[in-house]
């Protein structure tokens, strides 16, 4: 016959006399975690593989320390590596709609944008005192006297060959005009009427030659004004080429040995040097008129839109992920995983009712950040964002990020917007999460196996043999990290009483370190309420009674109802076919045992047993089974080999909500055999 079971064995305290400290501040601070070997040779498994599909996902009980223990690990292991790459947007001047991305060396990125900025703010100055130097506006004169001078030499021979004819050539407020002269002077129209006809006709004939003569040449004046301003054009780009040519060659000898930082410093110097008409006209406050008049006046747009900065934002470098200030990988937690946070987007300003954009306003988003290096996300959060979830799988499908609004990834926008190159990706990502959540995925996205192969599994509890010395040190590290007051050693058997109760196995320890750090917290502050500097174990239990009383208000109205006689619950004397149970509620992390009447009735039958919850709907699955169960007991018991003539009825008294668990089947069934034997 087995022994009872003794009280003691429901409960191992831990002795405070096998502590050989006085308070836990003697004690170093342990910072491995504590029970979890599991996961973390999966985490270093992830972090260590260079494979594609082999991100992680960390998943477990909240409160355990995952994200921590993420964090730590990603951290140790990112010191060890290399600063990755970094990236900056810059204008395509073949088009602008999609902005060129260069990758620099860690920390080249800011000297680039700071030596662009530098590179401007020089070509402000010296582009304007270029065209105002003595040499410019020389040259520029002469080639506008030249084309004068042509004019004025084709009028004058036009003029003497008149003259010889005897017509003057006149210059008037309206334009040239033609007239006959004699002996110097002008003839009036009464003396050319007077003249014989023959004479008035030559000379009008010879006005009309002279005439179309005159038209000739000052039809070719357009034509020389324009070839004035082609030569002119042809001298703003050699002084403009002039001028930037040895700003631009001392930066291409800093980033020579980058080719893509190379070419964008040649596009930057053609396009100065094609547009530097309007460029030295918005500089010097002009009105941009002729040649170059439709890049002026997009500038000018754009200058309203982006604070007056004009035609130089074109050349601005957009950095957007630097590494100089970082001596490892990056490890980013996003807090906010929405859609435009993981891959970045394109702003927007509203100007006149429109809105505009361009290369300088595009954002980089969490893998950007991340990219060469660890990203952390709550799963939960994850899945709550619109279409973050769909995002983040394209971006590691395609190794690559791609800034895109979510109207455009979903092909519903058709107005026209900035399409940046893609940046390949290179990142780690650790996805953190409840359990539901990675089976859920598992079992209904195909993706999920593909895309996050390491499965890093929390415990919520460890073994209390293996690991009490350790779980001692880890108190004395969480009291230094929140600066709580020193634990005694019975205030650290306390708690660690307190964490096998909360696991519910004397051979256990709960890992679920959020419920630990909170009671010592608590203790900590009951300490301080009785001026203790040290906590003992009255202090760990004072705060354990008042975390009970904040959640038991339920338990305390389901008493009331029992000394109050609203539920009938008996606890003396005997009763036939009945017996009292005990059910468990659980509300949050409190939970307590509701006392409950179980009667059975029997009488002559078929064999059967009435399950009054089930029948009624109150009654879960595994109360069900349990049932079921003592019905097959009965039958193997007492009635192998011939039907059993007993029809008997079990119902929980009083109970108006649901019942479930298998729990109440040891109760049930004295109760059953109580009302068979009628004892």
């Amino acid at each position: 016959m087995t022994d009872p079971l003794s009280a003691s064995a429901l409960r191992r305290t831990c002795n405070p006399d096998q502590f050989d400290f006085e308070t836990t501040d003697d004690l170093e601070p342990d910072t491995d975690v504590v029970g979890q070997s599991r996961a973390i040779e999966a985490l270093q498994f992830g972090v260590g593989i260079d494979s594609k599909g082999y991100n992680i996902f960390a998943l477990g009980p909240t409160g355990t320390g995952r994200r921590a223990l993420v964090e730590k690990l990603l951290h140790d292991q990112a010191d060890e590596e290399a600063p990755p790459s970094d990236w900056c947007y810059v204008n395509n001047f073949d088009d602008p709609r999609t902005p060129r991305a260069l990758e620099l060396p860690a920390g080249r990125g800011c000297d680039l944008k700071e030596d662009l900025d530098r590179f401007i703010e020089e070509v402000k100055t010296a582009l304007p005192a270029t065209f105002e130097s003595e040499e410019y506006q020389s040259r520029q004169q002469m080639i506008q006297e030249e084309v004068r001078q042509e004019q004025e030499e084709q009028l004058e021979a036009l003029q003497e060959r008149a003259r010889d004819e005897g017509v003057a050539l006149m210059r008037t407020p309206n334009g040239f005009a033609f007239a006959p002269i004699h002996e110097g002077e002008v003839i009036s129209r009464e003396d050319m009427e007077a003249m014989p006809e023959e004479e008035r006709e030559r000379v009008q004939d010879r006005i009309e030659e002279f005439q179309q003569e005159l038209q000739d040449i000052l039809r070719k004046v357009p034509e020389r004004q324009r070839e004035a301003r082609d030569r002119i054009h042809d001298l703003n780009r050699e002084m403009a080429r002039y001028t930037v040519d040895d700003l631009i060659e001392t930066l291409k000898g800093k980033y020579e040995a980058l080719d893509a930082v190379v070419d964008f410093l040649d596009a930057v110097r053609e396009d100065i040097i094609d547009n530097v008409e309007p460029i030295v006209s918005y500089a010097t406050g002009g009105s941009g008129q002729g040649q170059g008049q439709p890049m002026q006046q997009r500038q000018q747009d754009v200058s309203t839109a982006f604070g007056g900065s004009g035609p130089w934002r074109r050349y601005r470098v957009n950095l957007i992920v630097d590494h100089s200030d970082e001596d490892g990988a990056p490890v980013v937690f996003e807090d906010n995983p929405n859609y435009q946070n993981l891959v970045g987007e394109v702003e927007q300003i509203a100007q006149m009712g429109a809105l505009v954009t361009d290369f300088n306003l595009i954002r980089p988003g969490a893998l950007h950040k991340a990219n060469g290096g660890y990203l952390i996300v709550e799963a939960r959060k994850l899945l709550l964002q619109p279409y973050a979830w769909e995002g983040l799988k394209r971006a590691l499908q395609g190794t690559e990020i791609r800034i895109e609004s979510t109207r455009q990834a979903l092909g519903l926008m058709s107005t026209v917007t900035l399409e940046p190159d893609p940046i390949p990706l290179d990142a780690k990502i650790v996805l953190v999460g409840e359990r539901y959540l990675y089976y859920l995925l598992e079992a209904l996205d195909p993706d999920m196996a593909e895309l996050f192969k390491v499965m890093a599994d929390f415990d919520d509890e460890m073994d209390r043999t293996d690991n009490q010395d350790r779980y001692t040190h880890l108190l004395a590290t969480i009291v230094q990290e929140e600066d709580l007051r020193p634990l005694a050693p019975s205030a650290v058997a306390r708690t660690v009483d307190r964490s096998a109760r909360l696991v519910g196995d004397t051979e256990k320890l709960s890992a679920h370190m959020q419920s630990i750090t909170d009671l010592l917290r608590e203790s900590s502050y009951w300490a301080g309420q009785d001026d203790a500097d040290v906590v003992t174990a009255e202090h760990v239990q004072q705060a354990i009674d008042a975390q009970i009383h904040r959640a038991d208000r339920l338990r305390e109205k389901t008493q009331e109802s029992i000394e109050r006689d609203t539920l009938y619950i008996s606890t003396e004397g005997t009763e036939t076919g009945q017996i009292n149970g005990l059910s468990v509620l659980q509300l949050n992390n409190f939970s307590f045992g509701r006392p409950n009447r179980i009667t059975a009735r029997v009488r002559l039958g078929k064999g059967e047993i009435v399950d009054i919850e089930r029948e009624t709907a109150l009654g879960g699955p595994l109360h069900s089974k349990g049932v079921l169960i003592l019905s097959g007991f009965l039958s193997g018991r007492y009635a192998p080999n011939q039907p059993l003539s007993l029809q008997a009825s079990l119902v929980f008294e009083q109970s108006y909500g649901g019942v479930d668990g298998d729990s109440a089947s040891s109760a049930e069934l004295y109760a059953l055999l109580s009302a068979i034997a009628e004892v």
